[in-house]
């Protein structure tokens, strides 16, 4: 099996990256903007970030037809730095977090799966994180 390109999405938030990084990990804030477009959402996310801690993100289609845990271990926990956790599958990924001049940019760097084409993982994944943008400018 070929060796998957890892894809690398980003945003700015105009925000400072302490709220950033709450709203990022906090479930509650979590069920409000983990979703890739309007016909989903996360109806539940759980969420020990640490070491070895465990997160998981229930998400579905509003209509039921399709559902999954996004679910993961933290492998990297740095306050308000960084992030970096393996998948149940095995795939890795790592957020980061840069502030500059009040604002937060988040770049979250990941393995793409096998199932769907790369450039759709790439869109989905930015999707999300534009819909955090989104939330967090709007709190």
């Amino acid at each position: 099996m070929a060796e998957q390109t890892k894809i690398t999405v980003e945003a700015t938030v105009n925000a400072p990256v302490e709220k950033v990084w709450k709203a990022w990990n906090t479930p509650a804030d979590i069920i409000q903007w983990n979703t890739p477009d309007p016909s989903w959402h996360t109806p539940s996310s759980e969420n020990d970030l640490r070491i070895n801690g465990k997160f998981k993100n229930r998400m579905e289609a509003k209509d039921g037809s399709f559902g999954f845990d996004f679910e993961g271990t933290y492998d990297k926990v740095e306050l308000y730095k960084e992030i970096a956790y393996t998948m149940a599958d095995g795939r890795t990924a790592t957020t980061l977090f840069t502030e500059k001049n009040g604002k937060t940019i988040l770049a979250t760097t990941f393995d793409p799966e096998t199932e769907n084409d790369p450039e759709f993982q790439k869109q989905g994944w930015q999707a999300i994180l534009n819909n955090f943008v989104k939330y967090v400018e709007s709190k």
